[in-house]
């Protein structure tokens, strides 16, 4: 008998751990376990994604303040019988992992994405780190995110496992040939040096620095334009700030970019300008598409990626640092290949989506133990 596991997460709108969840169904094995997958409110622009890979998919609720998730879980989890109830994000840890525990769920996992937990609010945070306690599991997707989980003392040590994110290299890998047609399609002219940012328009992505730098380098370069895919609440700002700037001919928002392996090819840098973070998708996926990487030297990028030889890290949180390094990939042609290329090649050997989903996988085994 299959092991039936469900996954549930806040919403499957844009971000990481939409992708994570994706991942982990595309490349689970499917003559060992069942998958199903919950969404605590809404649909999303992964609910079609997840869908199509042949898994049934759930709202529990057609709205985040509408709160018929609790009994509708509570109806799937009783109606269903899994094994495991595998939590994604904030609110499905505090609504979800007690309605497993009560139904009587033997393997309980929480997935920790990011290292966030400075911005919730005081009682947020402490109903997260409670009901973490009602884990089987708790996975950590670097170890300063394991360090972050463990810092409080509600958490064993032998609790908490730190599995990297994986990234499907086959999907996802270098495609010259492509790079004409997707400059067509972003409206990047083919000449020109194209930054791209990707990701939830967000205070964590740190958008209005990614601007900033795009001022700075756009004042002394003409080849260099910017691009931006990603929805969210801070979109009319970036607006307002790149018209302001002057900058609407050199940056652009795209909005959301349902196919990203078409845009990379477009690309010639991936910065990233984040407050905080876990272990980013967008960079995975830059490394496996050949994309040099400009990023601040935090949390899960630090522990993959090395400044000067297979990204460029620099001190978060001003401007300055990201201008030199991206105008130094635009004068120096030959960096960024060699970056691009030991940076494919650490996603190869140690980043892949399958390793991650066995990883993962070796978790739920205790629930078919007597």
């Amino acid at each position: 008998m299959k092991t039936r596991v469900l996954h549930i997460i806040d919403s499957l709108d844009l971000g990481g751990a939409q992708v994570v969840v994706e991942n982990l169904i595309r490349h689970g094995d499917r003559e060992r376990f069942e998958f199903e997958v919950a969404t605590l409110q809404g649909r999303g622009v992964f609910w079609e994604r997840i869908a199509r890979l042949g898994v049934p998919v759930h709202s529990l609720s057609p709205r985040k303040w509408l709160p018929l998730y609790v009994p509708r879980l509570l109806w799937l989890l009783a109606r269903r019988h899994f094994d495991v109830v595998h939590c994604h994000l904030v609110w499905s840890n505090i609504i979800a992992k007690p309605l497993a525990a009560l139904c009587g769920v033997r393997t309980r996992i929480s997935h920790d994405h990011c290292n966030d937990k400075s911005e919730m609010s005081a009682p947020v945070r402490l109903l997260d780190r409670w009901m973490n306690r009602l884990s089987t599991k708790v996975i950590a997707v670097s170890e300063s995110t394991r360090a972050g989980l463990l810092a409080d003392g509600r958490l064993a040590e032998g609790r908490v496992v730190t599995i990297y994110n994986g990234i499907d290299t086959g999907a996802h890998r270098a495609r010259p040939e492509r790079r004409a047609e997707a400059r067509e399609r972003f409206g990047i002219p083919a000449d020109a040096f194209a930054v791209g940012g990707i990701g939830r328009l967000t205070f964590q992505k740190n958008f209005p620095l990614f601007v900033e730098v795009a001022a700075e380098v756009c004042r002394t370069d003409a080849r260099a334009h910017f691009i931006i895919a990603g929805t969210g609440p801070d979109e009319a700002e970036l607006r307002a700030q790149i018209g302001r700037l002057g900058l609407a001919d050199r940056v652009r928002l795209a909005g959301f970019v349902g196919d990203m392996a078409a845009l990379y090819p477009a690309l010639d840098c991936l910065l990233l300008t984040s407050r905080y973070e876990g272990l980013p998708i967008t960079m995975l996926e830059a490394m496996a598409c050949g994309v040099p990487i400009v990023a601040g030297n935090l949390d899960g990028m630090r522990e993959i990626l090395r400044d000067g030889e297979t990204a460029m890290l620099v001190s978060p949180g001003e401007a300055g640092p990201y201008v030199e390094r991206v105008r130094h990939l635009i004068s120096e042609s030959d960096a960024g290949v060699r970056l691009a290329k030991a940076a494919r090649s650490l996603a190869e050997a140690k980043l892949s989506a399958g390793s991650a989903a066995r990883a993962v996988e070796r978790l739920y085994t205790p629930a078919r133990e007597p």
